[in-house]
């Protein structure tokens, strides 16, 4: 089973180098100003410059359209994340006006919020991510993960990712436990929030890697 990784929250052109370089088939640009990880749309298009090769995803929260339009002026993006509490009919309205992939995040902590998957059928993937653990806590990079036995045996008729506190030690038993394809990380490749680490970044695509 070949396992692909998403590098999520890239900031700086040494990060992006790493990525490419270690191999991931998807890099991640947030457009959420709140966080750490946030990049300006131009700074985004200078860091996707090289990233011709690979899935270029932009992370955005309960956006409104003007500014998705922002973003893809000036960055020519392959995918749209939608890591907030956008309501079926959003996605599948972002998907219609954008003429773009869509992906949409589920936050999980039990099996009520696995079931949420069959409420998003205009989605073109999932991604099941850790739910917050406090109202003060960003959407997305918390570096918290959730009991991914939830997710055991479970199948999906689009492709879905796995994150939320993955780490190059941690990330071989989560596809174990899963049986994901797609694993994403951004908090367990930084040094610090929104600090990438180009050694840690190599150092879980060389586990991501090992699991082929």
């Amino acid at each position: 089973m070949t396992v692909r990784a998403k590098i999520c929250g890239l900031s700086d052109p040494a990060a992006v180098t790493a990525a490419l370089r270690g191999g991931a088939a998807a890099v991640g640009f947030v457009f959420y100003s709140p966080s750490p990880r946030a990049v300006t749309p131009d700074q985004a298009a200078a860091l996707a410059e090289p990233c011709d090769r690979v899935l270029k995803t932009g992370l955005f929260v309960d956006p409104g359209d003007h500014e998705i339009d922002r973003v893809l002026a000036a960055v020519a993006l392959d995918l749209i994340q939608l890591h907030g509490h956008e309501a079926p009919d959003r996605v599948a309205e972002i998907k219609h006006r954008f003429g773009r992939p869509v992906m949409k995040a589920l936050k999980i902590s039990g099996p009520e919020d696995i079931a949420q998957a069959a409420r998003y059928p205009a989605a073109d993937r999932l991604l099941f991510d850790a739910k917050p653990l406090a109202a003060t806590a960003l959407p997305g990079g918390n570096g918290v993960p959730f009991d991914w036995r939830l997710l055991a045996g479970r199948r999906w008729p689009r492709p879905w990712m796995l994150s939320g506190g993955l780490d190059a030690a941690n990330v071989a038993r989560a596809v174990a436990l899963t049986g994901a394809t797609w694993v994403d990380v951004s908090s367990g490749v930084e040094d610090a929030p929104g600090q990438k680490s180009p050694a840690r970044i190599g150092a879980f695509l060389d586990a991501v890697r090992d699991l082929a």
